[in-house]
């Protein structure tokens, strides 16, 4: 996605983007949901907290991410703070794509990551537009696509719990 040929906004240093990500999930840690919001904010998009199984260690890794909705399932994209490669999240969720949300006001859901493909790609990329004109440019300064995903609800099993 993101074919448009305009010049990208100016992104911090990816040093500065990391330690932003690691010092909310420090504060998520401590205040829980108060550091998380809604798409309704004034921002037009949230943020959520999602948990995922290790794809190497099989251990449970959380990340805080900005999402829009699509009725009431989360959509991200996966686009690693706009640096190049493949967020450690996703690849984790290619290996395994069930995982728990935690979304502002919601009780954690169980759910299963898809990657999103054709005109369903399309449209939920627009909605993402909607809120980030810049997202287009920011798209096209990357050499990898930018996929978009979105999480189901799913039933949690007994033999497995992520």
């Amino acid at each position: 996605m993101g074919d448009e040929a305009s010049t990208p906004p100016r992104l911090p240093p990816a040093w500065f983007k990391h330690l932003f990500w690691r010092i909310h999930r420090w504060l998520y840690r401590i205040a829980g949901e108060r550091v998380l919001w809604t798409p309704q904010s004034r921002r037009g998009w949230g943020a959520m907290h999602l948990t995922t199984t290790g794809r190497r260690s099989g251990r449970q890794r959380s990340v805080i991410l900005g999402y829009v909705e699509d009725g009431s399932n989360p959509v991200v994209l996966a686009m690693n703070g706009w640096d190049e490669g493949r967020p450690a999240w996703w690849l984790n969720l290619e290996a395994h794509p069930d995982a728990v949300v935690r979304l502002k006001g919601r009780p954690e859901q169980p759910v299963h990551a898809r990657r999103m493909e054709g005109e369903e790609c399309r449209r939920l990329w627009e909605r993402w537009v909607a809120v980030d004109d810049g997202l287009d440019a920011l798209a096209a300064s990357r050499k990898a696509d930018t996929p978009v995903i979105v999480f189901e609800p799913r039933e949690v099993t007994t033999d497995r719990t992520v």
